[in-house]
């Protein structure tokens, strides 16, 4: 094999690929990259066994062949030569070694047998529908904040995308929770999503989508079984195995009765409630909420004696209430809320469930469990 490509072209598919690669292995051949070059194009997989993301790049190819290389080691190399630089990689029948040349510079990487490398392409993912990337950003974004990282209960280690009915209208729902707050986001089912299957789709997998949907565009591609996801950009391939687990009745812990309803400015509610939880402990990060009509008042105690409070304008009528909440999980949720758009909470006593909802946007509902303070 042998082929010269642009350091530029090179460096973005090897950023992508390899961070799939864990960084520790006890399998040598999952810490390499799979370089095919045929056809004027350049492929580059990475795998960790349970998912694999696959590049394609344009390039001059003087040589076909395929090798495996180590991931992390390549991407270093490429990453610090000079901007500009035509990068040269080579390899030679069964030498064990691949050559990267670019102006001075020359390295030398020991290679691992292509029939080694494992493949989880392949497989028949009957159920396929296309997203806009606007529309997949939506469902990662306003719901993997609530992920669990609790790996005992690992069937919420993911985000639940499934079909269901809202009223009569079919939706697509993506939902996260970590058993403290609960994110639910939903818009008209695709074309061909019809009859998915429901699945969980893993943190890490969730993570590496976010990043190649921000390097796009255009549609986004999505097939699927019951084990695994496939997600298509222009230029690159995600398929991930899935989790293997029955996610909880969300609906269950989806208040419908809370009678309290607050209406804040997004903006000027997260500048306040950051600002009051600067003295809240690290440890509980608690902000209490007391509300009157009319009138919000955001507070925080630490250990140490200090003390905040912050007033902020609302629209109130209901009976005077406090209420607490983790600012963390608090800010989380209103992060998602548009700037100048109002926040709409939904509350029934200071230990119940509360509903927050954007009222611009009825695609979105969360919910979060109050704390004693």
């Amino acid at each position: 094999m042998k082929i010269t490509i642009d350091r530029a072209a090179l460096l973005k598919p090897l950023a992508h690929v390899q961070s799939v690669v864990e960084r520790r292995n006890t399998i040598p051949i999952l810490a390499n990259v799979l370089i095919r070059a045929a056809d004027g194009m350049l492929s580059l997989t990475a795998t960790d066994m349970d998912l694999d993301v696959v590049e394609s790049v344009a390039c001059s190819v003087d040589q076909p062949g395929q090798t495996t290389v180590p991931a992390h080691t390549l991407y270093e190399i490429v990453r610090k030569l000079p901007d500009g630089s035509e990068v040269e990689l080579a390899s030679v029948g069964d030498s064990g070694r691949m050559s990267i040349r670019a102006g001075r510079s020359n390295f030398s990487l020991p290679t691992l047998p292509v029939e080694e490398f494992p493949a989880l392409s392949g497989d028949t993912l009957p159920t396929a529908f296309v997203l806009s990337a606007a529309d997949a950003k939506t469902l990662i974004d306003r719901t993997r904040f609530a992920i669990s990282t609790e790996e005992t209960r690992y069937y919420l280690n993911g985000i639940f995308l499934h079909e269901t009915k809202a009223g009569d209208m079919p939706v697509l729902r993506a939902v996260a929770t970590d058993g403290h707050r609960l994110a639910r986001v939903q818009m008209p089912l695709p074309s061909g999503a019809a009859g998915m299957p429901s699945v969980i789709v893993p943190r890490k997998a969730v993570q590496e989508i976010r990043k190649l949907i921000e390097e796009t565009d255009g549609d986004v591609q999505v097939s699927l079984n019951e084990n695994k996801l496939r997600v298509g950009f222009a230029s690159s391939v995600l398929t991930t195995k899935l989790i293997d687990g029955t996610f909880p009745d969300y609906e269950r812990v989806i208040p419908t009765g809370n009678d309290k309803t607050l209406r804040v400015e997004s903006s000027s509610f997260k500048r306040a409630v950051d600002r009051v939880a600067t003295i809240s402990t690290e440890k509980s990060r608690s902000v209490k909420l007391s509300l009157g009509s009319g009138t919000l008042t955001l507070s925080a105690n630490s250990p140490d004696n200090a003390q905040a409070t912050e007033e902020v304008d609302v629209d109130y009528a209901s009976a005077p209430i406090e209420i607490g909440f983790n600012s963390r999980y608090l800010l989380d949720i209103a992060d998602q809320i548009d700037d100048g758009s109002k926040a709409v909470f939904a509350m029934a006593d200071a230990a119940s469930p509360t509903v927050v909802t954007d009222e611009s946007d009825d695609g979105a509902l969360y919910v979060l469990m109050p704390m004693r303070v």
